[in-house]
């Protein structure tokens, strides 16, 4: 577990952009309980004037979407709006100095180009800010003021693999890694769409942007290298398939020399010591050891002495994709223990 931090007694306003779709209403529930903030506006475009409670009657919470109109009364911004939107929100919000941490990947990418191509939009330069992800860069989110938290399919597979990419090149080498996820239907958003119905969806599973999803540029930009140039060969399946919610990776990774299974494990144990959010499992895990939790679990399933290596990571998407690691970036850069309001 991370050391312990010597809070304070202050408390700080919250205000959501872009609360009432999934990922929104769980940053609701989550900021309604934090013991170190007020929640104080709930803004949303398609729900203005609607009760947070008719919405989402297990919220229990009596506050009304607005319409976001350019306000900068809260102390921390939370977005959780569709990719594009931010980019033009955020600027006057961090003109503002206020404390800023992004949903979207409107932020994520350093490349232009890179985000061009597989965002389909344009970017101003220096449309950056700090990737959130605290298993690897927590010394840089707590020194920041702008937060773009990561993507869900990225989490569960960065985690699964980051271990292997911070060893010295003579002990272990990543030659390719094939990717298989599988995303809950709440993945997508409250969405309309009939191919998310249930219909269409239920005793299903599909695959979608094969070689081409967004979190491509993202995964291989935190492990080092570049969706363009790799340094090493690289594909991702990423599925939707009929569970509500979860991400669950099966993560084949082929290495250079032999895979040691033993020997990897304590690679990510060592790894992972600090990181109050990992959980290694000796045995299999499964989407339903983390769902409605921050956890990332990972399980090192296989190992052969050709090099091939099977990791399996299990993450809820709307949590330790989305919301809940959201609030573990505000707790980093408040100075708060990280795990703060997370433990359910």
């Amino acid at each position: 577990m991370a050391a312990p931090v010597a809070e304070s007694s202050t408390m700080y306003s919250v205000s959501i952009i872009g609360a009432s779709g999934y990922s929104g209403a769980e940053l609701t529930r989550l900021l309604l309980h934090h013991p170190k903030v007020d929640l104080q506006e709930l803004y949303a475009y398609s729900q203005a004037g609607k009760r947070v409670s008719d919405i989402y009657p297990s919220l229990s919470c009596n506050k009304v979407y607005k319409p976001y109109n350019g306000e900068c009364e809260s102390d921390i911004y939370f977005l959780a709006l569709p990719h594009g939107e931010a980019l033009q929100l955020v600027p006057p919000l961090l003109a503002a100095g206020k404390t800023v941490i992004d949903l979207s990947g409107d932020f994520r990418l350093k490349s232009r180009d890179e985000h061009e191509q597989f965002y389909k939009q344009l970017k101003s330069p220096g449309s950056v800010m700090t990737y959130g992800m605290a298993e690897l860069f927590r010394d840089e989110i707590i020194r920041a003021k702008a937060i773009s938290n990561p993507g869900c399919f990225a989490t569960s597979i960065i985690l699964g693999v980051a271990p292997l990419f911070t060893c010295r090149e003579s002990e272990i080498k990543v030659r390719a890694i094939n990717c298989t996820s599988t995303s809950g239907i709440s993945g997508a958003g409250r969405s309309n769409k009939t191919e998310l119905s249930f219909s269409e969806m239920s005793e299903n599973m599909r695959a979608y942007k094969v070689g081409v999803h967004q979190h491509i540029p993202e995964i291989m930009q935190a492990l080092g290298t570049s969706a363009t140039s790799p340094s090493f060969d690289f594909t991702f399946t990423p599925m939707i398939g009929s569970l509500v919610r979860g991400i669950y990776s099966i993560l084949n990774v082929q290495l250079e020399g032999p895979a040691d299974a033993e020997r990897i494990k304590e690679r990510y144990r060592e790894f992972y010591e600090q990181a109050p959010f990992v959980r290694l499992r000796d045995t299999m895990t499964e989407v339903r050891h983390v769902a409605y939790t921050n956890f990332c679990d990972i399980h090192i399933a296989h190992a052969t002495p050709g090099g091939s290596l099977v990791i399996v990571t299990a993450i809820d998407n709307l949590l330790k994709g989305a919301a809940g690691q959201a609030v573990q970036n505000m707790n980093l850069m408040l100075g708060l223990d990280e795990t703060t309001g997370l433990s359910f």
